[in-house]
């Protein structure tokens, strides 16, 4: 009786294994430690800040591979063949800080969207083009730029929405 019940626990045990690297395997993320995240509400990840940049940011997870730093950058509610140009140029933002954190560039940064992960190579080209951007939002709000839509929810989702001249208030 006890080898009997020692067997059935074993095979549900191999059985909930097996299950937990299938779940792995269709995450599109790679099997590496997870550093740090940010997507606990109790107790979220402090943001990397860069202060040279006066650039701050939180990624979804840091994952350590081969002894690098890699972020993770999760959009469950995409669905796209290709990633947003957007998407790619916060996880380059995310790269971008973990180079000026810690010294050490990551070689690449995943996208996650539902169905698929994507992956940033984190080049020479990539962090020139993401600094770049960065100048041009400084420069953008510097000066002023006018609303370029007219929904009220995203307006109110805004985070200049309290001290925009142009919001929907009454929307």
């Amino acid at each position: 009786m006890a080898i009997t019940v020692g067997l059935a626990l074993l095979a549900l045990a191999l059985a909930a294994l097996i299950g937990a690297w299938r779940l792995r395997a269709r995450s599109g993320l790679p099997w590496a430690p997870v550093v740090y995240r940010d997507t606990d509400a109790q107790s979220p990840g402090r943001p990397l800040v860069a202060r040279r940049l006066g650039l701050v940011g939180k990624p979804d997870y840091l994952i350590e591979t081969r002894g690098r730093l890699i972020p993770v950058e999760v959009k469950p509610g995409r669905n796209a063949l290709r990633p947003y140009e957007s998407d790619l140029m916060q996880l380059a933002a995310y790269c971008l800080l973990i180079e000026e954190t810690t010294g050490v560039a990551p070689p690449y940064g995943l996208l996650r969207y539902a169905d698929r992960t994507f992956r940033l190579s984190y080049t020479a080209r990539v962090r020139e083009e993401t600094l770049a951007l960065i100048d041009e939002m400084r420069a953008a709000l510097d000066n002023e730029c006018d609303r370029s839509h007219d929904d009220p929810a995203r307006c109110r989702g805004c985070g200049f929405f309290t001290v925009c001249d142009q919001a929907l208030r009454d929307a």
